[in-house]
């Protein structure tokens, strides 16, 4: 895109192909997810405090999750060949600034972002991984360091982050209860909650008490809520900003627990490892060719997403 706005901005053109630096490894990209940061570019960031918006350049090419083959590598890297089929969050968060330049034929990436691509998996089926599942692992991992018997609360759990967080969660041991709208609820207990929340016809403060950890993908200005929600002493896990009131949840011993995901292609592996077992699912919503991906922007814009949305580069017969 050469300037920001409306979905229109993105427009298909030819550029030249990228060179493999020291590190990289240049990928044939088959497909590419889509993710909030995509659509936060697209419009210059206007949607967050003008302080915090990061610099960006234009022309800009959106896109940090791939999936595709390797097809070179540049000096010093020696775990990957041509051929090999990979998947990775490519560049982030440093791809708010530069581009993980993922919504294109061929993109370059740091080997170390990478991981090998699940052979049961489409490429489709893996594009939609890296930014959401690793934000998920991150969150119950590393940030909350999740332990077994937990009753965890994931609000938006039918989207990207919530369907992973409520996956790891289960594979942690936990009780896990799973806030969405009603049609989402047979994707949700195939996944494995054990308890499901349909906010509108429900409010889930009326119905849940003593949760142990609250992970929150919605966040907004009444996220405040969710303070009758969590016990005291509790932890909140927010994954996008929201109001919460946190004075009062100091008060009640609640603390704060998160932080930007990053690439980690060690922690790629070990989802993909998950997923060719198949102890992890990916959800996909819909799937657009690159070339529409004004489209897939203004259906994101909808929001109401199961899993997640994916560009779709190379043609299945292809794959």
């Amino acid at each position: 895109m050469h300037w920001t706005g409306d979905p229109e901005v993105l427009a298909l053109e030819e550029v030249p192909r990228p060179e493999p630096g020291p590190g990289d490894v240049l990928v044939r990209v088959h497909a590419a997810g889509m993710n909030p940061p995509d659509w936060y570019a697209r419009i210059g960031f206007s949607n967050i405090p003008e302080e915090m918006r990061p610099a960006f350049p234009l022309p800009y090419t959106p896109g940090s999750d791939i999936s595709g083959v390797v097809v070179a590598v540049g000096e010093g890297v020696g775990e990957w060949r041509e051929g090999d089929e990979v998947f990775g969050l490519v560049r982030f968060p440093g791809a708010l600034g530069n581009g993980g330049r993922g919504y294109a034929e061929y993109t370059t990436s740091p080997a170390s972002h990478l991981a090998r691509k699940p052979a049961s998996l489409s490429h489709v089926e893996a594009a939609a991984v890296p930014m959401a599942g690793l934000t998920a692992y991150q969150f119950v991992f590393d940030h909350i360091k999740l332990g077994e018997g937990r009753r965890v609360l994931v609000n938006g759990a039918a989207g990207g982050v919530g369907h992973f967080a409520a996956q790891l969660a289960k594979l942690q041991g936990a009780y896990v209860i799973g806030v969405a709208s009603g049609r989402h609820e047979t994707f949700l207990r195939e996944l494995g909650v054990d308890e499901f929340v349909d906010y509108t016809t429900t409010r889930v403060e009326d119905a849940v008490r003593d949760v142990d950890v609250l992970i929150d993908s919605v966040g907004g200005p009444d996220a405040h809520r969710f303070l009758r929600v969590v016990r005291p002493g509790g932890v909140i896990s927010p994954v996008f900003h929201g109001e919460y009131h946190r004075d009062h949840a100091a008060e009640l011993g609640i603390t704060f627990r998160g932080g930007q995901v990053h690439s980690d292609g060690k922690q790629m592996a070990e989802l993909g490892r998950l997923l060719e077992e198949g102890r992890l699912r990916v959800g996909i919503d819909a799937v657009f060719p690159l070339a529409e991906a004004a489209k897939a922007h203004e259906r994101a814009e909808r929001g109401h997403i199961q899993g997640k949305l994916v560009l779709q580069v190379v043609p299945d017969k292809a794959d």
